[in-house]
């Protein structure tokens, strides 16, 4: 029989020699089991509850900490200052530019019931914190499930005060309001450790067999408000415009008439000036009369010509007005 390779070893001191040399190694094993089990790190919107034995301890924040190691002390990561959220009536499957959402059917949480008898549709989000992790893990079982609850128990109860057309066309914000209150109060009851951010109604519709009809009236309605939008419109165009043009007619009667009564006024005046120095003067009053109505009369006439009623000659007069008797018309003499 050949010889082993390990016939001619000194097995017991080879023996002795690999436990003399594993005591370090085991020892800088378990330093390194010890040191990785002892730190941990916990992200920038995290914080870390530490449980001891399954019971917590403390809380961590954000950056490089220490536990226990072996087990003793254990960390759960929460995202406190991240935004979650829940979706009810329907699963978005990859968000972006070009959101994808499941094709699956979720009538059990949307179908809803409102208070006129009707049925509708309602897709809502509901946007929220973690903003306390010792009752977020600890005062309630399942918290994530608890909160779907609430919300959808919130949003029925909210549906089902308001008319069909209230869900459907005015009343949406004021149900996501009133959905959101009573929603935050509901987790403060409970102790969930939540604080509610945003209710968002996604998509409210009424269901597939009547939706036509709905449709249909929801356009008359619209079509109804823009008809009553343009006559506004219109009045708030035309009604302000005519009542400024009469405005402006009658202050320019009113004008019209105080000048006339001002006019009025001052002939009566000039006349009884007039007739004041008539009466001290008459024959020189009558005169001036006469000759100031001819300075303002025969300025006016053009060419003047005298014509003697015995002679047969046609002689000129005066160039009062600067014509040559050439200018005459064609027709014959003024008298």
């Amino acid at each position: 029989m050949a010889d082993s390779p390990f016939s001619n070893m000194n097995m017991p001191g080879n023996i002795k020699g690999f436990r003399k040399n594993a005591g370090p190694i085991i020892l800088a094993i378990v330093v390194m089991l010890l040191i990785f089990s002892s730190i941990y790190t916990i992200g920038p919107e995290e914080v870390g509850v530490v449980l001891r034995f399954g019971r917590y301890t403390r809380t961590a924040e954000s950056g490089l900490n220490f536990k226990l190691p072996f087990g003793i002390e254990e960390v759960q990561k929460l995202p406190v200052e991240r935004q979650l959220k829940e979706e009810f009536g329907f699963r978005t499957l990859q968000a972006g530019v070009q959101t994808r959402y499941s094709q699956e059917n979720y009538e059990d949480e949307s179908l809803m019931l409102t208070g006129d008898l009707n049925l509708a549709e309602v897709e809502w989000v509901v946007q929220y914190r973690i903003n306390d992790p010792y009752k977020y893990l600890f005062k309630v079982k399942d918290p994530q499930q608890t909160l779907r609850d609430i919300s959808e128990s919130t949003m029925r109860q909210v549906v089902g005060n308001r008319t069909v057309n209230e869900v459907l066309t005015i009343g949406r914000q004021a149900i996501a309001t009133a959905a959101e209150q009573k929603m935050q109060e509901l987790c403060n009851e409970y102790d969930t450790g939540i604080k509610i951010e945003q209710v968002v109604l996604q998509d409210v519709n009424p269901p597939d067999p009547v939706k036509s009809s709905f449709n249909a009236v929801n356009e008359a309605q619209q079509e109804k408000e823009r008809l009553i939008n343009e006559a506004l419109a219109d009045y708030n165009k035309f009604i302000p415009k005519a009542k400024g043009d009469a405005q402006a007619v009658i202050q320019e009667s009113e004008g019209y008439a105080i000048d006339r009564v001002n006019r009025s006024e001052g002939d009566v005046a000039r006349f009884n000036l007039l007739y004041t120095q008539y009466i001290a003067a008459p024959e020189v009053t009558r005169k001036r009369i006469y000759l100031e109505t001819l300075t303002k009369i025969l300025p006016r006439i053009g060419q003047k010509v005298v014509i003697d009623e015995n002679g047969r000659n046609i002689l000129p007069l005066l160039q009062l007005n600067g014509q040559s008797a050439r200018q005459l018309p064609a027709g014959g003499a003024q008298k």
